[in-house]
This record gives structure tokens, C-alpha cells and sequence, in this order.
């Protein structure tokens, strides 16, 4: 029997559309609430050897809204509490868009975060300047807007610098960094910014921001994010480390594939250049 060439290409749409729907209902139903913890390694230029094995929580794009309930954000501090971290840090865009409605139930849900040496977070493209960073005050989250504070662990010094999403110049940050005397780790939503600290010799940079991607595909991988030096997990240039968390949640379509969510606990360890 014949088959047209018109019945082949009928057949294969069909299986592809089968394909993306089958996908998709995946990435919505299942991936997108498999949360993982990463523990990460993590090397760092100059690391005072007291400050060796020094563990580093990380939470980022919570994205608290319809998709990302608040409930779902506690399974994640839970998840991050039961790893004891030394210190905690958060990387921004704790709802989307700015949506007010959920800012007190985003705070409200990572309120539970504490460490020995503190909590601090830094505002993402989807905060506002206000109402988002006042909302994590009340529950004792010191946020670092265009900000420098320093951290006294085992007699060494650590400068915690955080930036807004568009503090971008490096000169900028560089005025943040002056009087520095310990290590430096920079908190930057953006991983675009590696290019400033490697520039600036900034040791460490954390950032979130890319969700990893979001949907990774097989052989063209991170598409929605190929213009950011490093998508996820660890990247260096020169002197500088970066880790990029894929984050907690999801933003413009809310499903993750190939690619889930995750809160970090990373280990700092001394890296000779």
C-alpha cells in the first residue's frame, strides 16, 4: 500500500505536537515541583583557611504567585533548614512582576530562615524598591540595596555586597567595595555581572536569575538563556567564581523541563589561581 506524502507529514506533526503537549504537562504537573538540594563545592580566591567548609544557603526566584504558592516556598525553607547552613542568602525576584498581592505571603513563607551567621537578600528585576524589601525587615532579613555589610566568622572577615538588578557599572560596584578589607562576596541577580567582578577581582559572585533556563532541550539545551555567561551551577573568570541557582520558581510559563528547581548549599573552599 502507498502512503502519501501528505499522510507522512500529518503523522509526524502528530507525534510531534504529541511530543511538546506531553512535555509541557510534565513540566507543569511534576518537574516544576521537584525540588532538589544542591550541594556544591565551591571554590574562592584567597579564602582565609578558617573560613574553609563555611556553608552558604541559597534560595532565589522564588517567584510567589498563583503558580508558585506560598506553601510551596516553605517546602523550600524546610528543605534549606534541615541542612543547617552556616549562613543564608537570598537572590531576589520573591513574586513576579511586583505583584503586591503576594509579597506578605512570600515574606510571611521564608520568615523560618535563620543561621548562625545571618540572612540577607538582594531585590531582583520582578521587586519593587519598597514594599518587597520592607516586607522581608519585618521578618528580620537584612536586604542589601546598592549595600556593603561585614561578617565576623571564625576572627576572619566576610563583606557581603549586595546590588540592585540594575546597578550595572562597574564603577558602581567598585564604590561598594571600597574599605573592604576581608573576602568579598558579591550577591548580583544578574550573572551578567561576572563580567565587573572578574574585572573588579571580586573572589565570589552568587546569582540567580536564569532559573537554569527553565526548559532545556535536548542538544540546543538553555535556549531562553544563552546570553548569560553561566546559566547554572559553577562558572570562572580569571579570579572570580560564580554560582547561578536555578532558583525555586517559574516565570512566564510555569513549567520547568529538564531542569528543576533547586535551593543550594555551598561549601566554600580555598582555590589557588
Amino acid at each position: 500500500m502507498m502512503i502519501s506524502r501528505r499522510a507522512v507529514l500529518k503523522t509526524f506533526a502528530t507525534t510531534a505536537t504529541g511530543a511538546v503537549v506531553g512535555a509541557g504537562s510534565y513540566g507543569y504537573f511534576d518537574e516544576r515541583h521537584q525540588l532538589e538540594v544542591a550541594r556544591v563545592i565551591v571554590p574562592v580566591a584567597g579564602l582565609p583557611a578558617p573560613l574553609a567548609g563555611l556553608r552558604v544557603g541559597f534560595i532565589t526566584d522564588v517567584h510567589c504567585s498563583r503558580w508558585g504558592t506560598p506553601e510551596y516556598v516553605s517546602r523550600a525553607v524546610h528543605r534549606l533548614m534541615d541542612e543547617r547552613p552556616d549562613l543564608i542568602v537570598l537572590g531576589g525576584d520573591y513574586v513576579t512582576w511586583g505583584d503586591r498581592r503576594f509579597v506578605k505571603p512570600s515574606a510571611e513563607a521564608l520568615a523560618p530562615l535563620s543561621a548562625q551567621y545571618g540572612v540577607y537578600g538582594i531585590l531582583g528585576n520582578h521587586d519593587d524598591d519598597r514594599y518587597m524589601p520592607a516586607a522581608l525587615a519585618a521578618h528580620g532579613i537584612d536586604v542589601l540595596k546598592d549595600a556593603r555589610t561585614r561578617l565576623t566568622i571564625k576572627g576572619e572577615i566576610l563583606d557581603l555586597v549586595g546590588i540592585r538588578f540594575w546597578t550595572r557599572r562597574a564603577a558602581d560596584i567598585a564604590s561598594l567595595m571600597r574599605g573592604a578589607t576581608g573576602t568579598v562576596v558579591l550577591l548580583a541577580h544578574d550573572p551578567r555581572r561576572l563580567t565587573e567582578a572578574a574585572a573588579l577581582n571580586v573572589p565570589l559572585v552568587l546569582s540567580g536569575h536564569t532559573h537554569g533556563g527553565q526548559v532545556v532541550l535536548p542538544l540546543a539545551g538553555a535556549v531562553a538563556a544563552q546570553k548569560f555567561p553561566v546559566v547554572a551551577g559553577i562558572g570562572r573568570r580569571n579570579r572570580t567564581t560564580m554560582f547561578v541557582s536555578r532558583g525555586i520558581g517559574t516565570v512566564y510559563v510555569p513549567i520547568r523541563i529538564n531542569c528543576p528547581p533547586e535551593v543550594a548549599v555551598l561549601t566554600l573552599q580555598p582555590h589557588s589561581v
